[in-house]
């Protein structure tokens, strides 16, 4: 369509700009292999345009120099292009993931709590959001360093993704400070999962000699609250619950509005 385009408007109006639109359509949506084929195809496209409209050079050599350069352009054109989709996709993962940790960052949690929610809204199917505080984890911090205190957030982070399905969503939000979303899931069913959770990370902490324990709130959803934020800091509230009454516990609720 840009070869016959640039027949019909003749030599004197340049439509280069035009040529590269393919080429950017099929790097973005396909791959940079089948971009080359299209630079090819595109200079291919402009000489033959060229050529149809009588355009004559000294030398035919000048029409190979020419085409040549034009495809050295498209294929330069279609690297960077394809250069820029692969840091944006690096750049979309690494925002998916807390560096520390390895858990799921922030910014993705509500993501897919938002998922949740049209997922809720269609089939009316509780879920769980569950918040981890580590209990006594400034000390460790202080008395065995910094090192050790990534050491003890990454093996938190490892030990809870052993017990949850690969649907569930656990996340890093902040300092010591865990939270898990489990899809389509309550009931005493969520007991038995937060039970292994719970025990799993106490026994990680006893054989690593960390004086450190777990407080855990846990919310089941079958009515959604006005905000994301809401639901978050309502089981941050029980997980406070838990803080306040002792600490290395669980607080369980079921909210229905």
């Amino acid at each position: 369509m840009v070869g016959i385009a640039d027949y019909f408007t003749g030599v004197e109006l340049s439509i280069t700009l035009f040529y590269l639109i393919p080429i950017f359509l099929v790097v973005w949506y396909t791959n940079e292999r089948l971009g080359l084929v299209i630079s090819a195809a595109c200079a291919i496209t402009w000489f033959l345009t060229e050529y149809s409209n009588g355009v004559i050079y000294s030398h035919i050599t000048v029409y190979v120099w020419n085409t040549l350069i034009r495809l050295g352009f498209f294929i330069v054109s279609s690297r960077l292009l394809s250069e820029l989709k692969k840091a944006l996709k690096v750049n979309q993962e690494s925002a998916k993931v807390d560096y520390g940790t390895g858990a799921a960052s922030v910014r993705y949690f509500y993501e897919r709590l938002q998922v949740e929610i049209f997922r809720y809204q269609r089939s009316k199917r509780p879920f769980t959001l569950v918040y981890i505080d580590l209990d006594n984890f400034k000390a460790v911090n202080d008395l065995l360093g910094h090192i050790t205190g990534d050491k003890v957030l990454r093996v938190v982070t490892d030990s809870i993704q052993r017990h949850i399905r690969p649907t569930d969503v656990l996340a890093r939000m902040g300092g010591d400070e865990f939270a898990i979303l489990l899809p389509e899931t309550g009931g005493e069913e969520i007991k038995q999962v937060i039970g292994r959770i719970h025990s799993g990370l106490v026994n990680e902490m006893l054989s690593n000699r960390w004086l450190i324990t777990f407080s855990i709130g846990v919310v089941t959803y079958i009515q959604i609250p006005k905000s994301l934020d809401e639901m978050v800091k309502l089981a941050d509230g029980e997980m406070y619950m838990v803080k306040t009454g002792g600490k290395n516990g669980v607080h369980y609720r079921t909210y229905s509005g």
